[in-house]
């Protein structure tokens, strides 16, 4: 097996957008795109290499930095394993020190080019929304949920899962059908739990911990994501190639009393170093969602979410 290169890389963000650098002449791949960062020295820690990387290539000083995916990409030259951070504040501009380009782009479409090669799965993981709706119409309605979700979506994208086990299947290809025509003019995407029945109308499908442990294949769905309470079940997401995990309950939910609970400290440990995002999942508010990111999630999963 080629020796792996560890490397740290910045997701360096600013409201609705993040900075992209330019590789160098003198470099392998000149002339593309990618994410700031570079090569961990032996025994150093891979945040620390990302302070000092940053430093030196751009001139600014980090003061919150918050890990989040890590992949690896076998180039010709190199196998890298990537160990992505999202970097929300820092000291200074930045500015180039090593004869790149840098330029900031947006979230949703990313318009310089050409990207390295491991840079596609990494963007459409930072699209993602970073809270998780997941419906309760059981509970207010079709009509009122709708009502609650049409609110909280004019102010911000939500990734939206339909999950309502126990409702018939005529009113559930309703509530599908509804939740659709008020999500996809906000640029917010909506999976179906894969308890709920197949709807290739959906964006995606949602597993749940048993569906994904029985798939052989990642389904055939532009989207897919998955339940998953422990390390075998991130695993599986993983192999399966899964677009991103939801993971708990952190703490104690209402909707599943007596479940044992995570605790962020384990959530951190479980999700560290996946491939793919992690939502953090049970007994949450969006007042949880800073504290999830310092813990390696990607966002929050909320049965409230979408209450105004």
């Amino acid at each position: 097996m080629n020796k792996v290169t560890e490397v740290a890389a910045a997701v360096i963000e600013r409201p609705g957008e993040f900075l992209l650098a330019q590789r160098p002449a003198g470099k392998p791949y000149p002339g593309y795109w990618e994410f700031p960062g570079g090569k961990i020295e032996p025994g150093e820690d891979a945040r620390a290499a990302l302070v000092r990387e940053l430093r030196e290539e751009l001139d600014i000083e980090v003061t919150e930095a918050s890990p989040w995916i890590t992949r690896v990409y076998a180039y010709t030259h190199a196998t890298v394993r990537l160990h992505f951070f999202r970097v929300a504040r820092w000291n200074g501009e930045p500015r180039p020190l090593e004869d790149q380009a840098i330029r900031w782009q947006p979230l949703e479409r990313p318009d310089v080019a050409p990207m390295l090669p491991a840079n596609a799965p990494v963007l459409a993981a930072l699209a993602l929304p970073a809270v998780m709706a997941v419906s309760n119409a059981a509970a207010f309605g079709i009509d009122g949920w709708i009502a609650r979700l049409s609110e909280r979506l004019v102010d911000e994208r939500l990734l939206v899962q339909i999950r309502e086990k126990a409702m018939d299947p005529q009113r559930l290809q309703h509530l599908v059908s509804r939740t659709l025509a008020r999500a996809e003019p906000f640029h917010s995407r909506v999976v179906v739990n894969s308890d709920c029945g197949r709807f290739p109308q959906a964006n995606g499908v949602h597993l749940t911990a048993r569906a994904l442990l029985a798939a052989q294949a990642r389904p055939d769905a532009a989207l897919v994501g998955a339940s998953c309470h422990d390390a075998a079940e991130l695993e599986r997401a993983a192999v399966l190639g899964l677009d991103y995990a939801v993971l708990g309950p952190v703490t104690a939910t209402p909707s599943h009393p007596g479940a044992a609970t995570l605790g962020w400290d384990r959530f951190a440990a479980l999700a560290r170093d996946r491939p793919m995002p992690v939502y953090a999942i049970g007994g949450l508010t969006r007042a949880d969602l800073a504290e999830a990111r310092r813990r390696g999630a990607h966002g929050v999963a909320l049965l409230s979410a979408s209450l105004p």
